[in-house]
């Protein structure tokens, strides 16, 4: 596995990111962040387009970040 990215360098990612480079950026599994995607309990934002998810690096740069979310995504993310 790749080591975890900074928070500074999530922010120069793209607007959005695939979800196995998103779960390395939560430190959670790729197949932990798609069950958490498909029961709508993910602490990221995500797009839709056919069978493809994409994360919206805003929402994954928020949660890293420190805000209320964070709490909540690192119960959900250890579960």
């Amino acid at each position: 596995m790749t080591a975890q990215p900074t928070l500074a360098e999530v922010r120069s990612w793209p607007a959005t990111v695939s979800v196995q480079r998103a779960a390395q950026a939560l430190g959670c599994g790729k197949s932990k962040l798609y069950d958490l995607i498909a029961r709508g309990e993910a602490p990221v934002r995500t797009l839709s387009f056919d069978k493809r998810v994409v994360v919206i690096t805003a929402s994954l740069v928020q949660v890293l970040g420190g805000d209320v979310a964070t709490t909540a995504a690192s119960e959900l993310l250890s579960a």
